[in-house]
């Protein structure tokens, strides 16, 4: 059993069929990439998921566990957390107030300190601004700690929503090296990226979207030699 299982989802926006009936699963310690351009349908992957969405057909499990009827939040307490496209901070609120909103459900203070201590091993610049007020960072530094709040939440499955968007190139390689530490140290993710050559380096599997639908879908060195990936997504004529 997979950690994670979609299994035939149709998502609409109103009368829009956004997701038309896809398919896929990520084993426990993966990483696995969804690539896709604008509008195929990864995001709104990543809201069926995480329950902002719900699905009009098709099922969405968790560890063996239907998610339907669970709210967005308690899909949060299965251990489920999501990196949002855009960072998705609360810019008003300090650093050290944005994690504390990653664990907001959390009850175990020493557990907390401690996941604490590993965010800003992880992110050494976070614990330099933690009193800094979160709108006043630069990109990457937002991207960290949208990271890091997601990661106080503890979860089992992080899901992650085109962490390199908006980034200078300088920073994309440490965005992507830190994504396999965190994988490295326990936890399961399913990124989604536009910036295929980087996803494809890092994954062991990939799923292609078009237009809603999966088109491909096979370990991430073949699909680096899959033709139609090139030409489409890795920019090799």
């Amino acid at each position: 059993m997979a950690l994670l299982e979609v299994n035939d989802v149709h998502t609409y926006y109103g009368k829009i069929h956004a997701l038309k009936g896809i398919s896929i699963t990520v084993e426990e310690g993966e990483i696995v990439t969804l690539i896709g351009v604008n509008g195929a349908g990864k995001t709104t992957t990543l809201r069926t998921i995480s329950g902002i969405l719900k699905p009009r057909e098709g099922s969405v499990a968790f560890d063996g566990e239907d998610l339907e009827y669970l709210r967005a939040h308690e899909i949060v307490y299965k251990g489920v957390s999501m990196v949002p496209e855009g960072r998705g901070i609360f810019s008003r609120l300090t650093v050290a107030e944005n994690l504390d909103m990653g664990a907001y459900h959390r009850t175990d203070g020493d557990g907390i300190e401690a996941d604490y201590g590993k965010v800003f091993n992880l992110f050494p610049r976070l614990h330099e601004r933690r009193k800094q007020v979160a709108g006043t960072l630069s990109g990457g530094e937002q991207q960290m700690l949208a990271t890091g709040r997601a990661l106080m939440a503890r979860p089992r499955l992080m899901l992650m929503d085109e962490p390199s968007m908006g980034l200078a190139p300088i920073l994309v390689e440490s965005i992507f090296d830190t994504i396999k530490e965190i994988n490295q140290e326990g936890t399961t993710i399913l990124l989604v990226e536009q910036n295929a050559h980087m996803a494809l380096q890092i994954a062991q599997r990939g799923y292609v979207l078009q237009t809603g639908e999966i088109v491909l879908s096979d370990s991430a060195e073949e699909l680096r030699e899959n033709e139609m990936v090139q030409k489409a997504y890795l920019g090799i004529e």
